[in-house]
């Protein structure tokens, strides 16, 4: 990396899920990170050494490094001042559930001032097929040559950290040296990569996510079947899982959300001119779980909803995060109450003062449905006389083998 500038990296978009983990483990390899952000709300506890969200090993890693390698602007005009720009901004949907492209080129004007020759710009953000292109030919258009590359990112969700060191990068550029750069930048984390084209690049994040998507909607399908008929699925999932490597990587059913999934699915979607009929699928009985868990307990003789207590354990979008956005806990909360059901909230990471611990929801609700399936579940003990609807199988007794 370059000695001339102040910063070897800044990431726009540096307080977030992928720019914060990636920003700290760049700048324990040594490089002189800089982090710029919208989102000020979590600047203090970055530079107070504090993770703002739940990320497995970042914290120690981040309290060593920041204010030394790492610091935190909000200047963008410290773009001018690094050899290389990483983006890690979102890419949301719109109300018409298509993807966004404003956002991106909005931030190629904002970034063109401060963009100089030979500047190298990194993609890292999952993005609509084409967009790299565009964003390509706005620099084009301004004379401003910059080797832009796109690297999207494809670790889990609170998993950066251990990740980043050994998943093999994807990397794509328009320029020999935007691949060259790029390489060397994962090489400064002993990270193996695969050099494809952009599209390729573009579409191989969306494939993945896609793909995830619909294996969970198959398990989620096959669930609904098995439930409607008086079958216990978990029985079911392991007779066909038990030593049987063919479905190893069969999934359980359970609630699939997050910002990431049913997005990328939705943009894959719209690219292929809403001719993508899996996806489609999927986005329906993904999105329906929780309808059809209602309607279980509406269907249910033996429950009177108008004088029931469910309890949802767990309200995250993932196992043993704090992340929110875009749970299905929460539309299944919404259905339940929508229909005059009391309903009462717990989980282990996300901060709600109206929350209850797991002991006190599963002593004070007949009914318990677990919505995501935290490690803190395993072993729970549950009143004999709950109805307790698991869909992962987390708190219930395994299947005996």
């Amino acid at each position: 990396m370059g000695a001339k500038n102040q910063y070897d990296i800044l990431i726009v978009g540096g307080f977030g899920h992928v720019g914060l983990p990636l920003g700290i483990v760049l700048a324990d390899a040594g490089l002189r990170v800089a982090l710029f952000d919208i989102d000020q709300n979590r600047r203090g506890q970055i530079e107070a050494g504090r993770m703002p969200f739940f990320e497995h090993d970042a914290e120690p890693i981040l309290r060593r490094v920041v204010g030394k390698t790492l610091q935190v602007t909000t200047d963008l005009a410290d773009v001018e001042r690094s050899d290389s720009v990483v983006v890690t901004i979102g890419t949301p949907v719109d109300e018409h559930l298509n993807p966004k492209l404003l956002p991106f080129l909005q931030l190629a004007e904002r970034l063109a001032p401060y963009l100089r020759s030979n500047h190298h710009v990194m993609l890292r953000s999952t993005v609509y097929p084409g967009t790299s292109q565009r964003i390509q030919e706005f620099f084009q258009k301004r004379g401003i040559p910059v080797h832009l590359s796109v690297c999207p990112e494809r670790f889990a969700q609170g998993y950066a950290i251990r990740e980043l060191g050994k998943l093999p990068q994807i990397v794509a550029g328009f320029t020999e040296e935007a691949i060259r750069r790029s390489e060397a930048l994962f090489g400064r984390l002993r990270i193996p990569t695969v050099v494809v084209t952009v599209p390729e690049a573009e579409l191989a994040k969306l494939f993945s996510n896609a793909w995830r998507y619909i294996q969970f909607a198959a398990a989620n399908q096959f669930y609904m079947i098995a439930t409607e008929n008086g079958v216990d699925f978990a029985r079911v999932h392991h007779a066909m899982t038990y030593g049987y490597e063919r479905a190893q990587d069969f999934p359980l059913p359970g609630f699939a959300a997050g910002p990431c999934l049913l997005k990328d699915t939705l943009q894959l979607s719209a690219f292929h001119k809403n001719n993508f009929l899996l996806g489609h699928a999927a986005m329906l009985i993904n999105e329906g779980l929780p309808n059809f868990i209602f309607d279980s307990l509406r269907k249910n003789s033996e429950i009177d909803l108008s004088q029931a207590r469910v309890g949802v354990l767990g309200m995250a979008f993932k196992a043993n995060a704090d992340d929110i956005r875009d749970s299905l806990s929460y539309k299944l909360v919404k259905i339940l109450r929508f229909h005059g059901v009391t309903t009462v909230c717990s989980d282990e990471f996300v901060k709600d003062p109206s929350f209850v611990s797991k002991e006190d929801l599963l002593t004070s609700c007949p009914i318990v449905i677990v919505g995501v399936p935290h490690s803190a579940y395993r072993g729970l003990e549950v009143p004999q006389l709950t109805l307790l609807i698991d869909p992962w199988n987390v708190v219930r007794r395994q299947c005996e083998r």
